[in-house]
C-alpha cells in the first residue's frame, strides 16, 4: 500500500468522529465505583491522552465479559499527538500497558517526556511513580519478565530501559539507544516508529519503524542491558506497525499494508521469517493482540478485525476467507485481551467507543455490546487499551 492510499484509508474513519461531542474520558468515567470492591476484580484501562492531563479510565468487568465505567486516575503527566494522526493520536501500540506479573500498569505521557507507573489492586489505581523517559515524545512502552523497554519517537528514535526491583522501576543505566531513522524532532505519524516490545523471556528487544519498513533489534543481559548495536531486519511487508508475541515466544507483526508475518527470534536478535505477509484485504491492519493461541488485527480502514489461525510451527491462516472476524465501529485502532483469552477490547476511535467481544472456542468472535459516549473526535484523545 502506498503512503497515499495507507492515509486516505485512515481519514475516512474520521467521518464519524467529526459529529462528536469533544466531551473528555474522565467525564464518561466518572460514574460512581462498584459497592463491594476487590482486588479480585478484572478491569479494563484505557488512556485518555489528553494534553490538557492524561487520565487512565478503569472500567470493570463483569462475568458476562460487558464493562462498567468506574473511575479515572491522573497519570500526572500530558498526552500529545502527532502531526498528520488522522484517530490514532500517538500512532503507536502500546501507549498503556499490563504487567500482570507486577500487577503494575505503565503509560506513557507523550506531552511530558514522562511514564507513568501505577500499582493495580483489582479496579483502583495507586500512582507510583512518573519517571523522565529521556526522549521528548513516548509513544509506546513493554514489559518481558522484569525488564521494561519505552520508546522515543522524537527525531531519530531511541529506546530506554528499566527494570522492575521491589514493585517500582529502576532505570537501566546507559540503556538507551538510538534507532537512527533521521526523522524531524516532532516526525509525521507515518514517519515515526510504531511500537516496542520485549520478548517474553527479556532476551530482546524490537522496535518497529513503518515508513523506513525494517524491525530494529536489540540483545539484552540479566540486568536489560541493550547490545551496543542493533540488527536490521527488513520487514516481510511495507509498513511495519504492531509487535505481539504467541505462547512459544514467536514474533508476530501485524503490516499496516494488510496483513500479518511471523518470525522467529534467535539468539542474536536476528529473525527468522516463518510466514511471510498472509494478506487480510483489509485497510490500515496496524494492531493486534494474541488470545486463545490465535491473532486478532484491528483494521482502521475498514472498521473491522482480522483472526488468523496459528499452527505448530508458527504458519499463519486466515480464520474467515474475507479477512472479516468481526465488524467494530469506525476507526478501529488499539486492541486488548483478557488474560485467559475469553475476552476481546476494541478501542474505536472514530466511533468514540469500545467495542466488546466474547472470543468464542473455534475462534469466532461475538458482539457483547458497545461502551460510547468516550468524547474521541479526529484522532484528539484516547490512546491505548489493556485488560487485566
Amino acid at each position: 500500500m502506498s503512503r497515499r492510499a495507507f492515509v486516505g484509508s485512515l481519514a475516512v474513519t474520521a467521518t464519524s468522529a467529526a459529529t462528536l461531542v469533544a466531551t473528555a474520558l474522565p467525564a464518561a468515567a466518572a460514574t460512581p465505583a462498584h459497592q463491594g470492591e476487590s482486588s479480585n476484580q478484572h478491569a479494563v484501562f484505557l488512556q485518555s491522552n489528553q494534553p490538557s492531563g492524561n487520565t487512565i479510565g478503569v472500567f470493570s468487568r463483569g462475568r458476562d465479559g460487558r464493562l462498567q465505567a468506574v473511575r479515572h486516575y491522573s497519570t500526572g503527566g500530558l498526552g500529545a499527538s502527532l502531526p498528520g494522526a488522522v484517530v490514532d493520536p500517538l500512532a503507536s501500540q502500546g501507549g498503556l500497558t499490563y504487567d500482570g506479573n507486577h500487577h503494575l500498569l505503565y503509560a506513557v505521557n507523550a506531552g511530558s517526556r514522562s511514564l507513568t507507573v501505577f500499582k493495580v489492586d483489582g479496579l483502583k489505581l495507586t500512582r507510583l511513580q512518573v519517571l523522565d523517559t529521556r526522549g521528548d515524545l513516548p509513544v509506546s512502552v513493554s514489559v518481558g519478565k522484569d525488564t521494561v523497554y519505552v520508546l522515543d519517537a522524537a527525531g531519530q528514535g531511541a529506546i530506554t530501559g528499566f527494570k522492575v526491583v521491589g514493585g517500582r522501576l529502576e532505570r537501566v543505566l546507559g540503556s538507551t539507544r538510538s534507532l537512527g531513522l533521521g526523522n524531524p524532532a516532532s516526525p509525521n505519524f507515518l514517519d515515526a516508529p510504531a511500537q516496542v516490545a520485549v520478548t517474553p523471556d527479556g532476551r530482546a528487544v524490537i522496535v518497529t519503524t513503518k515508513q523506513h519498513n525494517t524491525l530494529v533489534s536489540f540483545t539484552l543481559n540479566q540486568h536489560g542491558f541493550p547490545s551496543a548495536t542493533s540488527v536490521v531486519t527488513p520487514s516481510a511487508a511495507p509498513v511495519p506497525f504492531a509487535l505481539a508475541f504467541d505462547k512459544a515466544g514467536r514474533l508476530l507483526v501485524t503490516e499496516a499494508s494488510g496483513g500479518e508475518s511471523s518470525y522467529t527470534v534467535n539468539a542474536d536478535a536476528t529473525l527468522s521469517i516463518i510466514a511471510s505477509h498472509v494478506p487480510n484485504g483489509q485497510a490500515a491492519a496496524c494492531w493486534s493482540v494474541v488470545a486463545n493461541g490465535r491473532v486478532y488485527v484491528a483494521n482502521a480502514g475498514s472498521a473491522s478485525i482480522t483472526g488468523y489461525n496459528e499452527d505448530a510451527a508458527g504458519g499463519l491462516t486466515l480464520h474467515d476467507a474475507s479477512g472479516v472476524t468481526a465488524t467494530t465501529g469506525a476507526g478501529s485502532v488499539d486492541i486488548a485481551a483478557t488474560s485467559d483469552g475469553q475476552f476481546l477490547y476494541e478501542e474505536a476511535n472514530g466511533a468514540g467507543e469500545i467495542d466488546e467481544f466474547h472470543v468464542n472456542a473455534d475462534g469466532s468472535l461475538t458482539s457483547l455490546g458497545t461502551v460510547a459516549g468516550l468524547g474521541i473526535v479526529n484522532g484528539v484523545g484516547a490512546e491505548g487499551i489493556a485488560a487485566s
